[in-house]
């Protein structure tokens, strides 16, 4: 891996013209990207007669990616959050030249101190849970509440109407399965059948949706602090229920229905949600997206079986969703459709 850290000087080079003797070190992969990869490194530099060292993070596209995705919609939606003061990293540099790194990537600082909680694990928090829950639920529905326009993240961004996020969701990711499924999805088949025939109300408001708010996908430091907010590499447009549905879907809560993400109680969850965003949640509406995030998760680990089955990424993470977290979404949704077809005989 070392390799890349004299190309990497050489960018840095580029884009930082008032530092010279650059140096680049400990470049070291951070595994488990769905759809980037990932490096933490140190670059040191001189500039205006002082020493300078900054710990940074690069993203760069793979050979093969388990969900397509735009790296400037992800660069740019730290860019519009990180003035706002949400914890984001900041970005640095977005690049689509090949003639760097071979692929296009985007770096951006590396917060430092930090962990992630497992979204696999009984008790992820431990004693901070409480403090964790309520900063992550208040998080979210700051990112409801923000003005796509007005923050810069709808920049170049097709525009959704109310009443059309869940048909341009659920075609998008029933047309994943239909292109990588390797056996007879039937529990899928089921819930797009259902999805298709109840469409839910229209958004309340076209809101900034993260894509993939979860367990796992933010960091804390010792003192339960949430510092950064990551992975925003599906975001876009549309229902801000969406993210709400996927932040607490049975999934991340390992055995703990109860308590969304291992964090704090469901309920409380959404009060500080509704507080946070000043919307309510239409319980109608959730029920549709909480069966479409799990046919959505579905989706992704049956993309996760065929990149890892056909060789295109051999990360042993694709394996375990594919088997793991398949088989929790197929009964989650089958227990969930079996559920509503009792209330609609009754």
């Amino acid at each position: 891996m070392e390799e890349l850290a004299p190309r990497i000087a050489a960018y840095l080079a580029h884009r930082m013209p008032a530092a010279s003797n650059i140096e680049v070190s400990g470049i070291s992969r951070i595994h488990g990207g769905a759809s980037r990869e990932t490096f933490r490194l140190r670059a040191r530099w001189e500039e205006g007669g002082k020493q300078v060292e900054r710990a940074l993070i690069l993203r760069r596209d793979p050979v093969a990616s388990l969900i397509e995705t735009e790296r400037d919609l992800e660069y740019n939606a730290y860019r519009a959050f990180h003035p706002t003061g949400l914890p984001v990293p900041e970005p640095l540099y977005l690049e689509t030249d090949l003639e760097w790194l071979d692929r296009p990537f985007f770096v951006m600082e590396q917060i430092e101190g930090c962990a992630a909680g497992s979204a696999f694990n009984d008790d992820p928090y431990g004693a901070h849970a409480e403090k964790i829950g309520r900063q992550f639920w208040t998080h979210l529905g700051h990112i409801a509440a923000a003005d796509p326009d007005a923050i810069g993240f709808s920049a170049n961004m097709e525009p959704v109407a109310p009443g059309e996020c869940w048909s341009r969701e659920l075609e998008k990711w029933e047309k994943v399965i239909d292109e990588d499924e390797l056996v007879p999805q039937p529990v899928a088949r089921a819930a797009i059948r259902w999805l298709k025939r109840n469409p839910p109300p229209p958004a309340e408001k076209i809101s900034v949706v993260h894509g993939d708010y979860r367990t796992g996908n933010f960091l804390y430091d010792g003192e339960g602090n949430i510092r950064a907010i990551l992975d925003w590499e599906m975001c876009h447009l549309g229902d801000p229920l969406e993210d709400v549905a996927w932040a607490s879907d049975p999934l991340w809560a390992f055995r703990q229905p109860e308590r969304p993400g291992g964090m704090i109680a469901r309920k409380e969850a959404f009060r500080i949600w509704e507080e946070a965003s000043g919307m309510k949640i239409d319980p109608v509406r959730l029920r549709w997206w909480e069966i479409f995030n799990s046919l959505k998760g579905l989706a992704i680990w049956i993309s996760a079986g065929k990149e890892y089955q056909t060789g295109a990424n051999r990360d042993p993470v694709l394996a375990f969703s594919s088997w793991y977290c398949t088989d929790v979404h197929d009964r989650v949704l089958a227990k969930r459709l079996a559920a509503l077809s009792k209330e609609a005989r009754q």
